[in-house]
């Protein structure tokens, strides 16, 4: 693929919507199907089509990118009815972007396969700005032949991606390591400021001393910040760390691995879920630990 193209998307929230963006921005044609219909018009405005189905997002397509929640509804996009695979030539190319367990990812690659379909291991990191302007992170594992295809397009989506190998399962490998540590991050930092305000110290001038010293971390700051504003407005759902923590350690299960912050991490995610806070922003961590009211998750 050497020059912009058409791309199909399934799943427009806020990475397939930024990505939708992105792409609609470099010249390429974009057909977006989404469950929420006020997301597909959204993207309609800046110039995408519409699709009422993944099959009819995939029919005509260079490319599909899956961008949903969960290996069911990545199964339920490209195999149930009007599934997407169907309607995808041989030699065409699927990027699976959720995080998923690597052995998800093999497993949904030979069904590809089967049908004479391409697999680019494609999970993503960097939220929805990022996506939008092309500078999140993508980490592609995929045959070099494949890579080579579509690199216009790969490269069009992320200034920052990372070649990490020819098997598809390594890009989801890496991708819960990296989660994995950016849930220990937030627990921690979140922890660490509700510390901060039992002991009366102001938290913004706290928070500043922390982003220019050695407990910083990116995603510290950017929840927290938004936590002390009183910001809790839904970006990253809360359950999608509690997934992702969950699934890191399952990997490491299966790699014979056992380590001491991982499994606290996720007893945190999992005690904010079973608090009714999986629909709220993970910047309500902090919230949560500090003892503070949380203000209810808005109506969709």
């Amino acid at each position: 693929m050497s020059a912009a193209g058409t791309v199909g998307i399934v799943g427009a929230g806020n990475m397939g919507g930024g990505m939708a963006g992105r792409l609609l921005e470099q010249g390429w044609t974009v057909r977006v199907c989404d469950l929420v219909p006020q997301k597909v018009r959204e993207l309609v405005t800046q110039g995408a089509q519409a699709a009422a189905t993944p099959a009819a997002a995939a029919g005509g397509s260079d490319a599909l990118i899956v961008c949903v929640i969960d290996a069911d509804q990545t199964q339920e996009v490209l195999f149930g009815t009007d599934g997407a695979a169907a309607a995808l030539r041989p030699g065409q190319a699927v990027l699976l972007c959720p995080t998923i367990a690597p052995g998800d990812v093999e497993r949904i690659a030979g069904q590809l396969a089967e049908r004479g379909l391409s697999t680019i291991d494609a999970p993503m990191s960097g939220g929805p700005a990022r996506a939008r302007d092309g500078t999140m992170s993508l980490m592609v594992a995929c045959p070099d032949a494949v890579f080579e295809q579509h690199r216009t397009l790969l490269h069009t989506l992320s200034a920052k991606l990372f070649r990490i190998s020819e098997r598809p399962g390594d890009g989801a490998r890496t991708k819960l390591v990296n989660n994995l540590l950016a849930g220990i991050n937030l627990a921690g930092a979140a922890e660490a400021l509700a510390l901060a305000r039992q002991l009366g110290l102001d938290l913004g001038r706290t928070l500043d001393v922390i982003e220019q010293s050695s407990g910083q971390s990116w995603i510290g700051s950017d929840r927290l910040r938004r936590a002390i504003a009183g910001d809790y407005t839904p970006r990253a759902h809360l359950t999608l760390l509690h997934k992702d923590t969950r699934l890191a350690l399952e990997a490491a299960r299966t790699a014979g691995f056992s380590g001491p912050l991982g499994p606290a991490a996720h007893g945190v995610f999992d005690h904010a879920v079973r608090q009714g806070l999986a629909g709220q922003d993970d910047a309500a961590l902090f919230a949560l630990l500090a003892g503070l009211h949380i203000p209810p998750t808005p109506s969709s």
